[in-house]
């Protein structure tokens, strides 16, 4: 009656296993580093420059714990922050003797100090948010209107082409806000840019009005295409900020769209709030330019000669130089998209160009004359330029073309994230920023640690008082419930934040509440006369439905927070929903697991140890422990 099977057995085995391995990470906490990273495609960040860092190190007598290269960054631990200030210091001199011109970002961090056999089975800890940690918090408003003039830009020059191809003598094309405006002369010319528009523009809706002897046409951008334009305006400048933060060295960013026209960066561990507010809200601009392959571009290149004059030197990403001339043939606001695929022709990766009616017709005009020569893509910020791509013009260009040849996919996808971010889609605002110290982020954790360890605490001692040996079968079930939700926030790699501490203090009132219906309902068998094993086994049949239900609805609201929250409410929401499931497991299968294991194989059962049980009208027995 109140025995598992051993699958149920090895189950809970399991799990534990997996929670305790999961959740142990945490308990390590993090080690001051150094993080180094490229400041330029151009720079190349590889086992080199490791080599660099630790030449730099012993020259200033420095010790690190480890150098390692990770990912696309070298990262060095030290055993306290005087050292990693120092540190800091002497890697920033050796790797950029220019400080005008940095090759590489040289910043401070926290890593963690997971033991490599934990890391080698995938366990990390859980990432702490900016409450925890501390750090700086900006809120940045999307400038939209501009963002949708923009598109109407582009649409209004696309319509000037189509018109001028399809010979419609139109009496002028102009953007009013984000509408269009096209007057005609007569009814005949009206009629056929209404068919151009219907034909070839299908994000414009358009009306007419007589105006004298003329008539004016307006198309309007649909609201459909509106919300499509405002999505990837939101979607381009989360990308780029991604791209920029990545300069400060800040291992886990939150950077999030809040509302429709809102994005939300946090930064912990970040406290030059100047610095990030430079990277926010810095400005990058394309150019597209023909490179000078006269006799002289080709010595500048090979850096046997000067730049000749009417040129331009630029590092390419790959540590070479493109002499490329002064005239600029298209801009970045001439490129609508960059898309990475592979070219069915040449059977190698390739990244294809969208450019606007103005943009296209240039590349038209210049490609047809420069067939077999090379042009370059120019990416400038922060006043200097590099080039991104230098590719030979295989064929007469237009509004869509490909760059193909040198590269591998992975290459490809990148190329087409920086023609894509490499400027903002629309302008950003700052309209809110905080700083949050680290002494206080410390403050804030030990708080919240103190106030779950001691919630568990007492939970623990009331019920091992009350409810005898079962109080200590519902407490091991509660401690296992808290490094099982630990374990799954980490495996989720979730943020730890202050709502989530709360959410996690909760979480443990609630799951000992399951345990306390199932122990009240083993008493009440009990008063009402049932033998010790029918008591335990209705007990739990029992109690089964009311803890379902009462947690179903719970986790019903946590989902509605989890869905229509945001910020520090959807922290809190992920934490509840997750206390939740792993409470149910807990409190149900695994203390049952503990009861079964300790009474299932008494086959004579007449006491049990679960506190004083108390009858209608009489006295009440103790029901003492084995």
């Amino acid at each position: 009656m109140n025995r598992y099977p051993l699958w149920k057995y090895l189950i809970i085995a399991v799990a534990l296993v997996i929670g305790a391995l999961y959740a142990l990470p945490n308990l390590f906490g993090e080690s001051p580093a150094v993080q180094v990273s490229a400041a330029r495609t151009a720079v190349k960040v590889d086992l080199s420059t490791v080599t660099r860092v630790e030449q730099a190190l012993s020259a200033q007598g420095l010790v690190a714990s480890t150098v390692q290269f990770e990912g696309t960054s070298v990262r060095a631990r030290f055993e306290d922050t005087d050292t990693q200030l120092k540190a800091r210091d002497a890697i920033e001199r050796a790797l950029n003797p220019d400080p005008a011109d940095p090759g590489h970002v040289v910043a401070l961090s926290l890593l963690p100090r997971t033991p490599s056999w934990l890391a080698a089975l995938g366990a990390s800890p859980m990432y702490l948010g900016l409450d925890l940690r501390g750090g700086v918090h900006f809120m940045l408003q999307v400038d939209m209107p501009a963002a949708l003039q923009r598109r109407a830009d582009v649409l209004a020059g696309d319509l000037r082409t189509a018109l001028r191809e399809k010979n419609v003598r139109h009496g002028g094309v102009n953007r009013n806000g984000i509408n269009i405006e096209v007057r005609a002369r007569d009814a005949a010319t009206l009629a056929a840019t209404r068919a151009v528009i219907q034909d070839q523009f299908p994000d414009l809706v358009s009306s007419e009005t007589p105006e004298g002897s003329e008539f004016r046409l307006m198309a309007t951008i649909k609201p459909e295409a509106a919300r499509s334009v405002q999505d990837q305006a939101l979607k381009q400048n989360i990308t780029t900020l991604h791209n920029r933060i990545n300069e400060l060295g800040v291992a886990e960013p939150v950077i999030q769209q809040q509302g429709a026209d809102r994005i939300v960066v946090q930064l912990p561990g970040v406290q030059d709030t100047a610095k990030a507010k430079d990277i926010l809200g810095r400005t990058a601009t394309l150019e597209m330019r023909l490179v000078d392959e006269s006799t002289e571009g080709r010595a500048a290149a090979d850096g046997t000669g000067p730049v000749p004059f009417g040129a331009d030197r630029f590092p390419t990403r790959d540590g070479r130089a493109a002499i490329v001339k002064k005239q600029v043939l298209a801009t970045g606001e001439n490129l609508t998209d960059a898309q990475a695929g592979f070219d069915s022709q040449q059977q190698e990766p390739s990244v294809t160009l969208y450019m606007d009616a103005k943009g296209g017709r240039v590349m038209r005009d210049v490609s047809r004359e420069n067939i077999g020569k090379g042009m370059a893509i120019i990416l400038f910020e922060k006043g200097k330029g590099e080039a991104i791509s230098v590719a030979t013009i295989r064929g007469e260009l237009g509004n869509r073309f490909q760059i193909s040849g040198s590269m591998n996919i992975n290459e490809a996808n990148d190329l087409a994230l920086l023609l894509r971010a490499g400027s903002l889609a629309a302008p950003m605002e700052i309209i809110e920023e905080r700083t949050i110290g680290p002494s206080l982020g410390a403050d804030n954790i030990a708080k919240g640690f103190n106030s779950v360890i001691w919630g568990f605490a007492v939970i623990v001692l009331f019920m091992c008082a009350y409810y005898m040996l079962f109080g200590v079968f519902s407490s091991l079930a509660l401690g296992f419930n808290l490094v099982l939700l630990v374990a799954v926030l980490s495996m989720l790699q979730a943020t730890l934040t202050l709502p989530g501490i709360a959410a996690m203090a909760l979480a443990l009132g609630m799951a000992i509440d399951s345990n306390v219906l199932i122990n009240e309902r083993v008493r009440e068998e009990l008063r009402n006369g049932a033998a010790p094993q029918s008591a335990i086994n209705a007990g739990y049949e029992h109690a089964w439905g009311t803890i379902l239900d009462s947690n179903v609805t719970t986790l019903i609201a946590g989902v509605a927070l989890l869905a229509f929250g945001s910020g520090p409410v959807r922290g809190f929401a992920v934490v509840h929903c997750i206390g939740i499931l792993t409470s149910m497991f807990s409190s149900v299968v695994f203390s049952r697991g503990l009861v079964n294991l300790w009474y299932g194989r008494q086959k004579k059962l007449k006491t049990v140890s679960i506190g004083t049980v108390w009858r209608a009208g009489g006295k009440a027995p103790a029901i003492k422990a084995d």
